[in-house]
C-alpha cells in the first residue's frame, strides 16, 4: 500500500474536525472516516460504529453496504469486534475468520463476515481519556489484507476523530449546562420580584409571599416560575 504524504495530510486535516471553536459534524465525520478508509488503510472494506453517549444508539458508516449490515447488526446482537471495542475501549488485533477459534468467540459473525468475502478484521475503538464512542472495523480479504502499516495509520486516524467528537460533545455537554444555569437563574430572580410584589401589596413578610406563590401553584398545578411571573407583570393576584 503507498499513500502519497499529500493524500494523508489532506486526510488527516478533514478528519480532525475543522478548527478550533468550530462546530463538529459528528456524522460528517464518521462518514469521512468510513470513506477515507479504504483509500488510504488499503483495506478490503471499512466501517465506522458511532454509539451515542446518551442513547446508546448507534450509527454505521461503511465503504460498503455489506460491511455496514455486518457492523450494525453485530452492534445490535453484541458480537463481534466492534461491540467489544465499544465495551471494552480496547482494538481487536489482526483476526483471521477462517481460524475455527474466531467462529468460537463470534459464532453468528464469522459466518455472515465469510459470506461477504472478508477473511480477516481488525478494529480500532473510538475513544478519549474517559469515554469509547465507537469503532473503526477493517476488513481484508486474501487480495486485499489487514496490514501492518495500515493498522498504524487507522490508529492514528481514530485517535484524531475520537479527539474530535469528545471535544464537540464536551461543548455541546457545556451548551446545556449554561442554558440550564440561565433557566434557574431568570426563574430565581423573576419568583424574588414576585415575593416583593405580594409583600408590599398585601403587608405580608418575604416568607409569606413565597408561602402564597407556593399554594397557587400547588393548587393550580403550575410552575411556580409562571406563577410569579403572572404576578409581577400585572396578570395574575393570587
Amino acid at each position: 500500500m503507498t499513500v502519497s504524504q499529500q493524500r494523508l495530510a489532506e486526510a488527516f486535516v478533514e478528519l480532525a474536525g475543522g478548527a478550533p471553536g468550530e462546530p463538529v459534524d459528528p456524522p460528517a465525520l464518521l462518514a469521512a472516516l468510513a470513506s477515507h478508509g479504504c483509500e488510504l488503510l488499503g483495506t478490503r472494506a471499512c466501517a465506522v460504529l458511532g454509539v451515542s453517549s446518551e442513547t446508546e444508539e448507534a450509527q454505521v458508516y461503511a465503504s460498503e453496504a455489506g460491511a455496514r449490515d455486518l457492523v450494525l447488526g453485530a452492534y445490535q446482537e453484541g458480537e463481534g469486534p466492534g461491540p467489544y471495542c465499544q465495551e471494552t475501549g480496547r482494538p481487536v488485533e489482526r483476526t483471521d475468520l477462517e481460524n475455527p477459534v474466531a467462529r468460537l468467540r463470534w459464532p453468528h459473525y464469522v459466518p455472515q463476515a465469510l459470506a461477504l468475502g472478508y477473511t480477516h478484521v481488525a478494529a480500532h475503538p473510538l475513544r478519549g481519556r474517559e469515554r469509547t464512542v465507537g469503532a473503526l472495523v477493517l476488513f481484508g480479504s486474501r487480495e486485499e489484507p489487514v496490514t501492518d502499516e495500515g493498522l498504524a495509520i487507522g490508529q492514528s486516524l481514530v485517535a484524531l476523530v475520537a479527539s474530535a467528537l469528545l471535544r464537540e460533545d464536551e461543548l455541546r455537554r457545556s451548551h446545556t449546562l449554561t442554558g440550564q444555569l440561565q433557566h434557574a437563574l431568570s426563574s430565581r430572580l423573576v419568583i424574588e420580584q414576585a415575593k416583593g410584589v405580594l409583600a408590599a401589596r398585601r403587608a405580608l413578610t418575604m416568607d409569606e409571599s413565597f408561602a402564597l406563590l407556593r399554594g397557587y401553584a400547588r393548587s393550580h398545578q403550575r410552575k411556580l416560575a409562571g406563577v410569579a411571573r403572572d404576578v409581577v407583570e400585572g396578570r395574575l393576584e393570587p
